[in-house]
């Protein structure tokens, strides 16, 4: 009996010391959640400048339509003149969802130059040189974060030099030169690669139309003198170029877009 008695009162003592053993554990600590992880939305919205280069070809073709005396138009042939071009651009870009809409100038030296032996008297060649353009042109795209895809349209200028040497010998007999007005569109793919930094690929093709070209003589040829006028060709110009871009973005930022 004694021996029960000590052990129902030690099941007792086991019940009273446990509820308190269990209240004397230390809280559970509290823990933060671990910080998010922000990344930044791109807005394209601001000034930007830059530089690009590439190549370019324009496809250029010759009628002659007066030589020394008014005669129906008589076809000189076609040629290529294509080679490098190199420049820069400044723009401003607005962004609104993810739409995109700018203004852009661009200017470019450039060297493409061409030649064809002429159908209409093959003692002599016609040369063609484009050494400059410029374009003022809209853009509109749509970007996905630091994506943008756009296209642009609006108006080009050239700076065309045109030659005529002989055949044989390259002298120059005849030579002209033009600023020319035109139109431009173009489609681009830029990416951001670093912060205020972009970098993009275009392609742009520029509607130059025919002009009337009147040449003056250097004298080479025998009877007609230095100075006077030598022929006039309706020349038609179309040019085609791809280039290289990178673009400093001022002011480039937007808010932040935190992800767990």
């Amino acid at each position: 009996m004694k021996k029960f008695w000590l052990a129902a009162v030690g099941l007792a003592a086991l019940g009273i010391a446990a509820p308190a053993s269990a209240a004397d554990l230390a809280a559970r600590p509290y823990t933060k959640a671990p910080p998010p992880v922000v990344a930044p939305i791109y807005d394209w919205s601001g000034f930007y400048i830059g530089a690009n280069g590439g190549g370019g070809w324009s496809n250029k073709c010759w009628d002659v339509t007066n030589f020394r005396v008014p005669r129906t138009p008589f076809r000189e042939g076609c040629h290529d003149a294509s080679g490098g071009v190199v420049g820069g651009q400044i723009g401003y870009r607005w962004q609104r969802a993810g739409w995109v809409f700018g203004l852009e100038a661009q200017g470019d030296w450039a060297d493409l130059k061409g030649s064809n032996v002429s159908l209409f008297i093959p003692a002599w060649t016609n040369n063609s040189n484009i050494q400059a353009f410029g374009l003022f042109t809209g853009q509109v795209g749509y970007a996905w974060n630091n994506v943008l895809w756009y296209v642009k349209g609006g108006a080009a200028v050239t700076d065309d030099k045109y030659r005529g040497t002989v055949t044989a010998t390259g002298a120059l007999f005849d030579s002209a030169s033009e600023t020319r007005w035109g139109g431009a569109v173009g489609t681009g793919l830029e990416f951001g690669f670093a912060p205020n930094w972009s970098v993009a690929v275009e392609y742009d093709h520029l509607f130059m139309g025919n002009r009337a070209i009147t040449t003056t003589s250097t004298g080479v040829l025998a009877g007609i003198p230095a100075g006077s006028v030598f022929r006039t060709d309706s020349i038609r110009q179309d040019v085609d170029m791809v280039t290289a871009r990178i673009n400093y973005h001022f002011n480039w930022g937007g808010p932040l877009l935190a992800k767990y």
